[in-house]
């Protein structure tokens, strides 16, 4: 008998060569899904006792081992074989040592069709968590803009100042786009929830199953239609990993203001020294970390999700050994979006925002020049007309000319009621339209955030 192998040992003469140990053995990382393959394998066993493949007391006898085998793999006794090349291996390996019923355990069953239901399972766990995470730091960002009150600052185009918005406003705008990453996960999240159980290595069995009670069971809201696409589908784990993908470019757009504003150019917040960190060398300096990080990780989870989808283009059906590539892209898109989700939520949360310095830099006059141009407008120009009216007295004023002040209260067109728009904190009152940067306008969209979060 082979030395390894043991769940395929029959059909071959000697054990497995060490290169092909290393190459073919999941277990350092699919060990994480232990609850699944256990939760998987009770729904499994009661299903063969429902059908008459096993008797009561052989089901009782399995079921125990497996609640024993849990305990031990979550008090850490448990001792791993070097047989063991999965975690499948190694909870059926233990179980058929507590009870001598073990070995029916896989009845009916391949590993094809238990690790895609071992990874389904685990993946709709996942998705709920960082989902949770994510709505926690659309509260931050909730907070953070109640709390704004009256502040502004410069909205940009180019990364260069276009037009003055309120400091919720500029939030929210984050807050909403994480609202469609929690979305997108739901949206997932709903594509997965099928169970593949029962579908065999390939092409179903010829034993009485009920794929169904096992689908129920598990809690997934349906059952595969087709044994061929059931064991060879990751398109949840794809769907996933864009998912990911997308929430970690917005988390990084969030990470580049931070870094930006934090900057001494900028000066529009400060961040907490718990959230910080300093320099080896330069002792005034005070390191925005883990908005950079957040900005890094992004491209990590691009990497995943491309790298995923090139080893799924070639395949023919159905399970191929390249989809054990599944599982570390996607554990390490999770784990790295969910300690950027909770250090992103600590650092925003303790962040301090200068909101002084926002307003001085929000209320240069040029600032509203879009304001004056509508002002035109209002009273009968022809927008394109009054865009180069006003463009003309920028260009004069920055030439050196006079003030752009005094160049609207003394045009024709203007006068002194154009040139009140000028004042600081006026232009931002003025775009009240629905979701603008008003203080009227993102009095209503909070209202509709806090609704949208719950």
């Amino acid at each position: 008998m082979a030395e390894r192998g043991q769940l395929w040992h029959g059909r071959f003469e000697g054990g497995p060569s060490e290169a092909l140990q290393a190459l073919n053995d999941s277990l350092p990382f699919d060990r994480r899904m232990y609850r699944e393959d256990i939760a998987g394998s009770r729904a499994h066993v009661r299903m063969l006792a429902d059908v008459g493949l096993l008797d009561t007391a052989e089901r009782d006898q399995i079921i125990d081992a497996l609640d024993r085998v849990e305990s031990e793999m979550t008090e850490g006794s448990f001792v791993f074989a070097a047989s063991d090349e999965d975690i499948h291996t190694a909870v059926e390996r233990r179980v058929t040592e507590l009870a001598p019923a073990g070995a029916k355990m896989h009845t009916g069953r391949s590993r094809n069709d238990q690790v895609a239901t071992d990874l389904r399972l685990w993946t709709r766990s996942a998705i709920v968590e960082i989902s949770d995470l994510v709505v926690r730091l659309q509260r931050t960002l909730l907070t953070q803009a109640e709390n704004a009150a009256g502040a502004y600052l410069p909205g940009y185009t180019h990364l260069q100042q276009a037009q003055p918005v309120a400091l919720a406003h500029h939030l929210l705008a984050h807050g909403w786009a994480l609202a469609r990453d929690v979305d997108r996960l739901a949206d997932a999240g709903r594509r997965l929830d099928v169970s593949p159980l029962g579908a065999g290595a390939l092409a179903g069995s010829s034993l009485p199953l009920d794929p169904a009670a096992t689908a129920s069971e598990l809690g997934f809201a349906s059952v595969f239609d087709n044994s061929l696409d059931a064991v060879s589908d990751r398109d949840f784990v794809a769907e996933t990993l864009f998912a990911l993908a997308l929430l970690g470019v917005h988390l990084s757009r969030i990470g580049e203001e931070m870094i930006l504003w934090a900057s001494s150019e900028f000066g529009f917040v400060e961040l907490d020294d718990a959230f910080s960190t300093g320099s080896s060398m330069m002792p005034q300096k005070k390191n925005p970390d883990i908005a950079e990080l957040a900005r890094g990780k992004s491209g990590r989870l691009i990497g995943h999700l491309t790298g995923f989808l090139a080893t799924l283009k070639g395949l023919p059906l159905t399970y191929n050994k390249d989809l054990q590539e599944d599982k570390e892209p996607l554990f390490d898109a999770v784990d790295t979006v969910r300690l950027t989700l909770l250090a992103l939520d600590g650092m925003l949360a303790s962040t301090r925002f200068r909101t002084e310095r926002m307003a001085d830099v929000a209320s240069s006059p040029y600032a509203a020049a879009t304001d004056l141009a509508e002002w035109l407008v209002g009273r009968g120009m022809p927008f394109r007309q009054a865009h180069a009216v006003i463009g003309e007295l920028v260009r004069t004023a920055l030439a050196g000319g006079p003030s752009l002040a005094e160049l609207v209260e003394n045009h024709p067109d203007l006068g002194p009621d154009a040139a009140a728009l000028l004042a600081p904190g006026v232009s931002v009152t003025r775009r009240t339209t629905h979701g603008g940067g008003s203080p009227a306008a993102v009095a209503d969209q909070l209202a509709r955030f806090r609704t949208r979060i719950g």
